[in-house]
């Protein structure tokens, strides 16, 4: 496993993704790692690990369970497991680490 990703190479490696608008950069026991960029609409759905994200590059609207807050990059933002979470009115240029970790602990709706 490298222990460093650029921006520019998870950009890389998302470029080749046909369907999914995120891509797997490191992966070790129970930590992953994705770069994330949703083009429009986020459609995500609630996950089974605490997640933290990083905003790489843009701007937003986080919504956690209905409360929401503006980020721009360079903020961090933190999900347990188990929450509704998505992003809304996010620039053009948005995109974000996500870094998926700790025990399988969310209850799924």
């Amino acid at each position: 496993m490298n222990f460093r990703v650029t921006i520019e190479e998870a950009v890389r490696q998302l470029s080749q993704e046909k369907e999914q608008r995120f891509t797997t950069v490191m992966k070790r026991g129970s930590m992953l790692v994705e770069y994330y960029a949703p083009k429009d609409k986020d459609l995500q759905t609630p996950h089974r690990q605490d997640e933290l994200y990083v905003i790489a590059n843009g701007n937003g609207i986080f919504n956690r369970d209905g409360e929401k807050i503006n980020c721009k990059t360079g903020d961090v933002l933190f999900v347990a497991a188990g929450k509704k979470h998505h992003f809304e009115d996010f620039s053009g240029d948005f995109a974000t680490w996500v870094i998926f970790y700790g025990p399988d602990g969310g209850e799924m709706e």
